[in-house]
């Protein structure tokens, strides 16, 4: 079975809201076998630029668990918190 991780990238605007979506989401990951990997700051680009100075990485069991959970109504809830929390782009990337 492939290995599917989220990588979040992201620069926050609200700290109060950006808490409280961090505070609901790992609930949402749970049922679908996700587990955070890391989250971090930037601390140097050895080449290139990223837009966003924080990064999140979030391991599922496989693809499918990774897609049910960001269809999930559970974290379907939480995106209108993120996006004012926010700027953040996901992506999938399997292993």
């Amino acid at each position: 079975m492939t290995q599917a991780f989220v990588v979040g990238q992201m620069t926050v605007k609200n700290q109060e809201k950006w808490a409280e979506y961090r505070s609901q989401v790992l609930a949402t990951l749970l049922p679908f076998g996700g587990e955070l990997v890391f989250r971090g700051e930037q601390v140097n680009a050895f080449s290139g630029v990223c837009p966003h100075p924080d990064i999140v990485v979030i391991r599922f069991p496989s693809l499918d668990a990774a897609e049910g959970w960001h269809g999930s109504a559970a974290y379907q809830r939480l995106i209108p918190l993120r996006q004012q929390a926010a700027d953040v782009v996901l992506v999938t990337y399997a292993a």
